[in-house]
C-alpha cells in the first residue's frame, strides 16, 4: 500500500485535470531527480525493468523474435511475432527497424537468435534500450509476454532527470499511487544511498502541472 503523501500527490496531479476536458486519456508519469550521483560511471545508471504492481492501465505492446513451437505459441499471446527470415528484412530495411522499434514497447527473442538480432538490429535497437530480453526456446512465453504486458522501462543514462509511465489518468488514484511507491523503492535500492540520492520526484499527466512527490 503507498504512503498517504504519494496517494495525496497522485490524487492532487489527477484533480487538476478533471475540470479540463482532453480528447484522449492522458498517461500518468513520475518525473525523477537524482542528486550526488555520478551518471558518467555506467554502474551508476538507473536502467530496470519494472512490473507495476496495478499494471500500466493500457497494456504495453510485446513482440517476440522466434522460430517453430515458440513462434506458433507467441501468435495466441504477443502483439507481433517476428521470424529469422523477417530478422534478414529488417536489417536492410532501417527505416522499417526504426519504425517497428518505436511501436512496441518490449522486445524478446529466443535465445539462439540474439547473435543475428546483434548484428542485424543492434544499431537500432540499443540505443533506443529495445534490445530483446533473451528466453530459452522451450519458455512459456505466455507467462513471459504476461508480465512484460504490465512492465515498464527506467533509464537515466548520463542525467539526472529522467521520467517513466505510471499509469493512466482513468485509473484509481490508489493504484497509481501503490506503482509509483514500487518505482521508487526499486530505484532507491539501486542508488547508493537510497533517498538520500534523490533530489525530488513528481507526479505528472501528459497535460497537467507536475505535483511533487519527494
Amino acid at each position: 500500500m503507498a504512503s498517504k503523501e504519494i496517494l495525496e500527490a497522485v490524487e492532487k496531479a489527477l484533480a487538476e485535470e478533471n475540470n479540463k476536458k482532453r480528447k484522449f486519456v492522458q498517461s500518468v508519469d513520475l518525473v525523477v531527480n537524482l542528486k550526488d550521483v555520478d551518471l558518467k560511471k555506467p554502474e551508476n545508471r538507473i536502467d530496470e525493468e519494472i512490473e507495476l504492481p496495478k499494471g500500466r492501465g493500457k497494456e504495453a505492446k510485446i513482440a517476440v523474435f522466434a522460430s517453430g513451437e515458440l513462434a506458433f505459441k507467441a501468435k495466441n499471446v504477443a502483439d507481433a511475432v517476428i521470424t529469422p527470415e523477417q530478422i534478414k528484412e529488417l536489417a536492410e530495411d532501417k527505416k522499417k527497424a526504426k519504425k517497428l522499434a518505436e511501436e512496441y514497447d518490449f522486445f524478446v527473442a529466443e535465445a539462439p537468435l540474439m547473435p543475428t538480432i546483434g548484428r542485424a538490429l543492434g544499431r537500432v535497437f540499443a540505443p533506443r534500450g529495445k534490445m530483446p530480453k533473451p528466453i530459452p526456446p522451450d519458455a512459456d512465453i505466455e507467462a513471459v509476454v504476461k508480465k512484460l504486458k504490465k512492465s515498464i522501462r527506467i533509464r537515466s543514462k548520463d542525467r539526472p532527470t529522467f521520467h517513466c509511465l505510471v499509469g493512466r489518468e482513468d485509473m484509481p488514484p490508489e493504484d497509481i499511487a501503490e506503482n509509483v511507491e514500487a518505482v521508487l523503492q526499486r530505484i532507491e535500492g539501486k542508488l547508493e544511498r537510497g533517498r538520500m540520492n534523490i533530489r525530488s520526484a513528481y507526479i505528472k499527466t501528459t497535460m497537467g502541472t507536475a505535483v511533487r512527490v519527494i
